[in-house]
């Protein structure tokens, strides 16, 4: 089956007129014929130009934490209008979210507020060179860090061979200065031994290691409590600072994020998507010393910072986060879709297994896990690419990308997504076994 999307493709034969690929983001589009153009949120809900209902989980790839047009977010957004917007001056509100946000994330011990995640993460490895003298910095195989020059670059291994020594650099855009790439170190995930050679090799070059302990860009592979607790040692080690990346995990996966739940500290940790419930903010916090460059040496800031709209909306979705069950009713979704899932699956002999959390899991086609990028590259993924199609057509929106994890919202828990869901998924599956490149 299929469904018309006529008026989105309308749409975007106009808009490509004036935006390149139509869209504002190139995550957004996803060909001349299957661009999706929204038309409204509610709940777990979203609906396109031709009135094509979905149940939503991408959440604008993780934002819409309590689902979108949550009333009591908007309402504390509706009264954050009445503030007057933006003043390039501080209002005590600032400080309350602060606050929270420290109670909840004790690495937290400063913030300072941005607009997006990028913007959070260029913060934190400014203040980590800052602190260190160094200016070079290490990614994890596979980490997404935003949208900016120094972390567009990536370890080449999709051709790779370990007989071949190093990973080449690859870079996914042009316009980047080339002469940053020498600044960039990759590291497998899960692999101790890997980052102790690299900074015993480069510390005194090496002022930052970024990390998404859940890789939120990469089907939500997960680091192991071991590995996060051995790359802290080293980071301590070799003068190092450990940024924490939560920009997709922060607030979602506990009410201290990936650090709760892994049982460590960040020296320097971002957050984004969930923080306001999709309205536009974004946090960069740490250890205070590091935190108290800013102003004395490094600086930071910007216009829109801390407007008044997103802040309100901040302080409220942290307190229902912080404060009511949220958290674990979107836990409890997200485990009962996986079972539902697997129980479609192991019907029909399929291998599989899930990845990352409840709320934000990745479904990867066969009995092991990956525990590293190296892991998903090297595995066959027709079968999702396959199916996310089938999925759209049937009224589940999931990232075509079988990179991208399935976010979980409250308001999933709060209607009949479940059963609907899963009663499309099955139909998707049977519809996959019966494609030509499944059944080759």
């Amino acid at each position: 089956m299929s469904r018309s999307l006529d008026r989105s493709n309308r749409h975007y034969r106009r808009a490509v007129n004036k935006l390149p690929l139509g869209v504002s983001s190139n995550f957004r589009f996803w060909g001349e014929d299957r661009t999706l153009y929204i038309e409204r949120g509610q709940g777990s809900r979203l609906w396109d130009l031709d009135g094509n209902e979905y149940i939503d989980y991408r959440l604008g790839y993780g934002p819409a934490i309590l689902g979108y047009a949550d009333p009591r977010v908007d309402q504390a957004a509706r009264e954050g209008i009445e503030v007057g917007g933006v003043f390039a001056l501080s209002t005590e509100r600032e400080y309350e979210v602060a606050k929270r946000i420290s109670k909840m994330v004790p690495a937290a011990e400063l913030v300072r507020f941005s607009n997006s995640g990028t913007e959070a993460v260029m913060a934190a490895l400014r203040l980590a060179r800052a602190h260190t003298g160094k200016d070079s910095h290490i990614v994890v195989e596979g980490g997404y860090h935003g949208v900016f020059d120094s972390v567009l670059f990536y370890a080449d291994i999709e051709e790779w061979k370990p007989e071949d020594g190093d990973p080449s650099i690859g870079c996914d855009s042009e316009g980047i200065p080339r002469i940053l790439k020498k600044l960039a170190y990759f590291t497998p995930l899960n692999d101790a031994n890997y980052l102790e050679d690299l900074l015993k090799r480069h510390h005194q070059d090496i002022g930052a290691f970024l990390i998404e302990p859940i890789m939120g860009n990469c089907c939500s592979i997960a680091a192991t409590r071991e590995y996060v607790s051995a790359a802290r040692e080293l980071c301590e080690r070799y003068n190092v600072v450990m940024i924490v990346d939560e920009v997709k995990t922060g607030f979602r996966v506990a009410r201290g994020g990936v650090q709760e739940l892994m049982g460590f500290k960040a020296d320097l940790c971002t957050f984004a998507k969930a923080v306001g419930n999709g309205y536009p903010i974004s946090v960069v916090a740490g250890r205070e010393d590091i935190m108290r460059q800013i102003g004395d040496g490094v600086i930071h800031g910007g216009t829109y910072t801390c407007h008044s709209v997103a802040l309100a909306a901040a302080e409220k979705t942290l307190e229902i986060l912080d404060e009511t069950d949220a958290l674990e009713s979107i836990a409890n979704y997200g485990s009962a879709l996986q079972q539902g899932m697997s129980e479609v699956l192991d019907g029909h002999g399929i291998a599989h297994s899930f990845v990352g959390h409840p709320s934000m899991g990745g479904l990867f086609f066969h009995e092991t896990p990956p525990s590293t990028y190296r892991d998903w590259l090297n595995s066959d993924y027709t079968f999702y690419d396959t199916m996310a199609p089938r999925l759209h057509d049937l009224g589940v929106l999931c990232e075509p990308d079988s990179r991208e994890p399935w976010f979980i919202c409250e308001a999933h828990s709060k209607d009949d997504s479940l059963s609907q869901t899963l009663s499309a998924f099955a139909k998707a599956v049977e519809i996959t076994l019966e494609q030509p490149e499944i059944r080759s």
